[in-house]
Parts: structure tokens; sequence; C-alpha cells
């Protein structure tokens, strides 16, 4: 748009809401007089074949140009047929005749008098708008009219050369598609002559300038040319160029753009028309997949049966593939190449698969494209495009939408990462963090959750039990690290009364004084007492506070006694902990040292879980305290697929019992270089029978489903305490394994386990078979205990040895 069609548009609003334009101003005269005039004066024409054309139509029509420049009224048109036909020819070039849409109108009128094959096909005869859509309503297009009109005046009366070209675009419906089609309207004013009526107004240089600054002002123009002085005479041409590629793709550039285009129900569908629409088939359907690493899943679905699918406007129910569940396929092969396929005829493509045979079997499916959706270089989606009728698609029409995939592409990308983001927002509010074996089963309870609130109705979660699992369980903790702990404890509490006592000892000797011999003799108590009786609940706190609210606050002052005494008192805070106010020298040393093996364990136990996972997924949680147990279960409940072997459970159980050999193995590795040299014991819980697992949504965790399974988790608390039965000493010892059972069937599997890793030098010939004291809430355990192969010579062997285990078993 140019700087005139700007300051014309500029006052356009304001015009039309203050002035009636439906009623068109100016006398208009319907005459064929200027189409006469101008093929006369084509009779001298420079170019031969116009001036050849001009004379044979002279030749027919001189004997009746007199009656036909005086017809006033275009119904009496009919009449003469074959000689308009002739004298049309100048107005409407032969060549074209059957492919363009133009119609002869009254000047500024909406009744065709005149038109092409294609235009009456495609618009009424009797009134041009009747069943179409305008771009403009009629009050602006009415405004047009006029304004027009007064610039044709301009031009032709005053030397006023204005342009103004606004777009105005109908839609009407295909006869044979029953589509949209769009249509940029032209005017061609060619053959209409302005009359004045009466004397031609004057305008004066300031009138001039005033109507140059409100040339989209029609009163301006009314009052400086009022239309009763204006007489349109002869008629326009009206040309509708076909713009329905550019409208539908503007169109569908705008609609990619809204963030539910591609969910939404509504809006999909009228993606679906608009494609239609562009290559101009009207039983096309649209079809989209996102692609996030080896998962596909469904967006949208135009397939008719698609609709029932979705439930709800913004979120639908995904359903979700593996990628390798269409190996061979077109959508394959589409992928492989990163072209698009097309195929014109489903029957006879050679390369079937069982998904094409599905989709010939449904009768929706005979034509189709097929084309891979990147963001910048990544696979994220498909979109496929089908119809029922062979050779509906081909390789000339498809070659349109290559401008719109890339839209495509985009509006696949924003979608899958809201819908993942509301997700996360969920699982996160609702779930917590969720191991990534089981997170596809709360994505799939999130979704359902937001689908919920996007109804209007009341969102609850859904209960998430996953049954029939097959559980293991194992601990790898620090022996009696509770008594070494408290050990170090009272070790650092002696020391730091030591020293306090050392600090008033040496202040008594440059001033004595019997309170603080007294101090020194409570002090002297309380160090005994610690020898000979131990730390006791309560001891650390009470000392600690005897320490700092009755022998701390003298220090200051008997800093003055004498330089010797601020050296020792120097010395005993220098000693203290800055953080915690408290002698941590030996308990530092045991801190450090458990937390040592923990992070040891805890990393390998991680390291080889990857690889466990990569052999059948699972879920898998860990924690640390004193050392590190995990639980672990396996079964079809936990895949989404659900295909599951008890072949994976056989190979998870002896994964588990390979990687507790490993686990010793590497604390062994790990002891030299411990601040204080711990032992570590080692346990698995047998239990063959499946049970279930629940996620508690108040505690946000996943917990044992059932009285009778709960027996399993009491089990787990106690059995690290468990003795046995016969010699009293606890069941773990350092450098073996226990495995702790009920039932005798239950560990005929675990012995073959055990008799392969002996052959193979993991574990030594030892074999304990034990029963257990009864626990509290447990009775009749038994136990297997076997001894790791961890000689100081053989440590690096089978920490190989373990390593090339797992890579055997995955």
């Amino acid at each position: 748009m140019n700087r005139q069609d700007m300051a014309i548009t500029s006052t356009l609003s304001s015009c039309v809401e203050n002035m009636d334009t439906k009623q068109f101003p100016f006398k208009t005269v319907f005459s064929l007089a200027p189409l006469v005039e101008f093929w006369q004066g084509e009779a001298t024409s420079a170019n031969p074949a116009r001036t050849i054309l001009a004379k044979l139509i002279e030749k027919d029509l001189h004997p009746s140009l007199e009656h036909l420049t005086s017809l006033a009224d275009p119904a009496e048109l009919e009449k003469h047929k074959s000689l308009i036909d002739t004298l049309m020819l100048m107005a409407f070039p032969p060549a074209t005749w059957e492919t363009d849409f133009t119609a002869a109108l009254t000047p500024f009128g909406k009744t065709p008098f005149y038109a092409t094959p294609s235009f009456k096909r495609h618009f009424s005869m009797s009134h041009l708008f009747s069943g179409a859509d305008l771009n403009i309503d009629e009050r602006l297009m009415g405004y047009g009219k006029i304004l027009n009109a007064y610039l044709h005046i301009a031009r032709a009366f005053y030397g006023i050369d204005i342009e103004f070209d606004y777009p105005v675009v109908i839609t009407t419906t295909d006869p044979e598609t029953k589509l949209p089609r769009y249509f940029n309207l032209k005017i061609n004013s060619r053959f209409v002559q302005i009359k004045p009526s009466g004397d031609l107004p004057v305008l004066t240089d300031e009138q001039r300038e005033h109507l140059m600054r409100h040339l989209g002002d029609l009163q301006v123009w009314m009052e400086l040319l009022p239309p009763e002085k204006f007489e349109f005479h002869g008629f326009t041409l009206l040309n509708a160029a076909d713009v329905t590629n550019q409208e539908v793709l503007s169109a569908m550039k705008r609609d990619l753009i809204d963030k539910s285009s591609i969910v939404s129900r509504t809006s999909f569908e009228k993606l679906q028309e608009k494609i239609r629409t562009l290559l101009r088939k009207p039983e096309l359907t649209l079809s989209l997949t996102a692609v996030e690493g080896d998962e596909v899943f469904w967006l949208n679905n135009g397939l008719p049966n698609a609709a029932a699918n979705c439930d709800s406007e913004f979120f639908v129910e995904k359903m979700r593939y593996r990628f390798a569940d269409f190996k061979g396929s077109i959508f394959a092969r589409a992928v492989e190449t990163g072209q698009a396929i097309v195929i014109e005829d489903l029957t006879r493509y050679a390369e079937c698969t069982a998904i094409e045979n599905k989709m010939m079997q449904s009768g929706q499916i005979r034509s189709l494209i097929v084309s891979p959706l990147y963001y910048q270089e990544e696979l994220i989606g498909v979109l496929m495009i089908s119809s029922p009728n062979p050779a509906d698609i081909n390789e000339i029409n498809s070659m349109k939408l290559r401008e719109v995939l890339p839209l495509f592409s985009m509006a696949v990308k924003r979608t899958t990462e809201e819908i993942n983001n509301s997700v996360q927002a969920v699982i996160k509010e609702k779930f917590t963090v969720i191991h990534q074996s089981i997170d596809w089963r709360f994505r799939k309870a999130a979704v359902r959750f937001l689908q919920q609130q996007n109804q209007g109705l009341t969102a609850e979660l859904e209960d998430i039990t996953f049954r029939d699992v097959y559980p293991l369980y194992g601990v790898s903790d620090v022996r009696g690290s509770s008594t070494q702990r408290n050990f170090a404890i009272q070790e650092d509490l002696i020391e730091h009364l030591a020293m306090a006592r050392e600090c008033l000892l040496v202040a008594c000797t440059y001033k004595p004084l019997p309170v603080l011999e007294e101090l020194i003799f409570r002090i002297g108590q309380k160090i005994e007492r610690l020898r000979s009786e131990g730390l006791n609940s309560g001891d650390e706190t009470l000392m600690l506070d005897f320490l700092h609210r009755e022998v701390e606050p003298h220090f200051g002052h008997l800093a003055t006694f004498h330089p010797d005494v601020q050296k020792h008192i120097d010395a005993y805070l220098a000693a203290i902990d800055p953080h915690l106010g408290i002698f941590y020298k030996r308990r530092k040393a045991f801190e450090d040292s458990v937390m040592k093996i923990n992070d040891a364990i805890s990393t390998y136990i991680d390291n080889e879980e990857q690889k466990a996972q990569a052999m059948f997924p699972h879920y898998f949680e860990k924690h640390k305290s004193d050392g590190v147990d995990y639980s672990i279960y396996i079964g079809a409940s936990l895949i989404e697929d659900g295909k599951f072997d008890m072949l994976y459970l056989k190979n998870l159980r002896l994964w588990q019992l390979i990687m507790m050999c490993g686990v010793v193995g590497h604390i062994e590795q790990l002891k030299p270089t411990l601040p204080v040299q711990l032992d570590t014991a080692h346990l698995i819980l047998v239990q063959t029978s499946p049970l279930s697992i629940r996620f508690r949504i108040d505690e946000k965790t996943l917990d044992v489903d059932g009285a009778y399974n709960v027996r399993y988790e009491i089990m787990k608390k106690r059995i690290d305490k468990a003795e046995v039965k016969l010699t009293g000493e606890r069941i773990t010892q350092p450098g073996k394994i226990a495995l702790i059972y009920s039932q005798p069937k239950e560990i005929s599997e675990y012995r073959d386990a055990i008799t392969y890793l002996q052959a193979r030098g993991y574990l030594t010939e030892t074999l304990e078979e034990l029963e257990l004291k009864d626990l509290h809430g447990v009775q009749g355990l038994k136990a297997l205990r076997v001894t790791v192969n961890v000689s100081q010579a053989n440590t690096n062997g089978i920490m190989q040895m373990v390593e090339k285990a797992i890579r055997a078993v995955a």
C-alpha cells in the first residue's frame, strides 16, 4: 500500500461510521456506447491483429450498431445474444473465455449481465455477492465504491491522478468440490464514461489543497463535488482472480501460531479443511504425530472415527508407540530418508507392512503423503495427509505443502513443550520426583488430571497401583556404626574436658583459687564416668552445657593471670570446631569415613543400575544413612506395553548377587584410604511371591499395598539386626553376603546362582545355612551366607570379573 492509500485508509473507519455508504449517490446509466467507440478506435490501431478483429466486428454489427448503442436495459441483451457475443469479443478475449472469471456489470452495480462460463459456475448472476462472503462489510464496500467514483472524476476532469487499491476478497463454494474458493475482485472501468450534469464544478487551488489533505473523507468530496453533478455511463468489467492458494496458506500460517491449533479438535478440523481447500480434495484427512526420542504419539488425527478419542479441547489421550513399531513402514522410510513420501495408490505399493495393510483394511486410506517434521535439524514429528481415493494426492499437488511444513514443525515443537510443561507441573506438584521407568504411568495420570480440569470437572488424581510386581531388596551398611559413632563422640568429649581442665590447672598454679579447684574436680569426675560407663543418652548435651555455662565464661579473666594461661586457652579455642562449637576430631574422621563408604557404594550401585536398566526397565529407589539400602521392583505392570518375561526376573536376581560381590570388592579397595578403618556388611532379602505397590498421594511415595504385603516391609526394616539362632552372632558379617528367606523354595534359584559364582571364583566354597532368631512380628526366617573372594591378591581380579559378568548378563 502506497502513501496515498495509507492517507485514504487512515480516515476510512471514521467516515464509514459517520455517513451512509450503502446508497450509491451517483446516477448510473447502462450503455454499450463506450465499448462500440472503443472497437471503432481499434480499427485504426497500430496492432494489426486488433485492427483486423475490429473490422470484422464492424462488418457484423454495422447494420445493428445504432440499435445496440440505444439499449438502456441489460435485460434486453438476451434478445440480441449473438450480436452481443460478437460485440463483447473486445472485452472478453476468446483465448481465455473458458478459464477467466470475468463479468460485465452496470457501473458500480452488483448484478452481472454478461459473464464467462467459469464466472457463472462460481458466482450468482442475480446478485454478485449472494451466498458469498466478503473480507469487508457492506458499509465498507459502499465506501470504496463511492471513493473510487470520485477518484475517477478527479482524474477525468481535474487532473488529479490518484490510485487507490483496496483488496476485496470474496469467498464462494466450489460447485464441484463444495470447498471454499477465494477470489480477489478487480474492477476495470475502461468502458465507463463520466458525464457532467450541468455546469462542471470548479475547484480553486485552496479547495484542491483541502481535498488532498482529506482524500479519504467522503464528506469533503461531496461538498466540493456534489454527486448529482456527475453521471456514469457504460458498464464495468469485473475480474475475479483465483487467490485460493495464497489465502489458505496465509490463514494456515495465522492458525498455526495459535497454541491450541493442533490439539484442539475444533481448530484441527479447521486446519484439515484448509488442507482440503488448498489441494482441492474434499475427503483429505490430516494426522499429526510427535516424536520424542524413541517414542511416537498421536497429537491429533482427522480420520472420522478419531473424534471419539479426543476427550478434551486441549489435551488428547495420546496413543503412544515405540519407533521400532514402525520398522519398514512408509513412516520409517520417510524418517530415514528425511524426505516426504507420496503414495498415489496404496493398493499398488509393493513394500506394504502390517501398518499399510491395516490402513487399506480401514477403507479410509488409499493415497497419502507422509512427511517428517524437523525443528533445528531435530526430528520432532511426522505429518500425514491421506484420502480414501486413489490419486487424490500426487507429486504435483503435494508440492503446495512445502511452504507450511516448517509451520507445522514449529507448532508441534511448541505443543509438545507446552504439554510436557503442564504434565511435569502436575507431576512435580502431585507426585514429586518419579523414577524414569514408571514416568509414563504418572504422565498418563497427569494428562487425565488436566483433561478433567479443561472440561470444567472436579479434577481428581486417579489411583496408581502396580500389581503383581516382584521385589528385590539389598543393604550394604557400615558394621557397628552406632557403636563406633558413640565411641568417637565419647573420645572427643573426653579430650574436650581434658583440655578445659588443663587450662584451669595452669591458671590455678599462678593464682590458686578454691573455685578453680572445685571446677577441676568436677571435670575429673565427668572424665572418669565417661571412661568407666561409656556415653549414655544425653551425656553429650549435659557436658557441653556444663563447659559452655560454667567453665568457658571464665577464660577471658583467667587469661590475664599469666601468658602461659593465655597460651593454653588459645590452644583450647583453636581445637574447637568454629561452626559446631565442640571438639570434632574423631567424630569427623568417623563421619568422613562413613561418607566415603556411602558415596563409593552409592556411585557403584548407580553405575551398575544403569546397565541393569538397559537389560530390562524396572523401578529402583535407593536411600543412604550409615550405608546404602535399595529396593527394586520388576513386572509387566511397570512397563507401558506390558511385555514381560520371567527370564528378566531371573536375570535381575543374578545381576543383584554379582553387583553385591562388586560392592564388597570395591569397599575392600577403598579401605586403606579411610581415616577410620570400618567394616561393611551386606544382605539380600529374598521374596519370590509378587506383590502390589501403590503410590501414596499424601506421602508422595510408593509403598507396598495390602495387609499381606506389609510383612515384607516389616522384614526390610528389621532383618539387618537379625541374629543366628544357635550362636547369637549378627547374620551380617564383613566380607560376606547374607541371603535371607522364609521358604526353602524361595532360595533354590539363588543356590544355582551361588554355585555358578563359586565356579567363576567370585565366591569362596564356604556356604553357611543358618536359622535366625525370631524378630518382633517376623518368625521362621532362614539364611544362606556366602563369602566373597576378596583376598588382597584377588581384589583387583574380582572387580574385573564382576565387570565381565555384568557385561555377559547384559
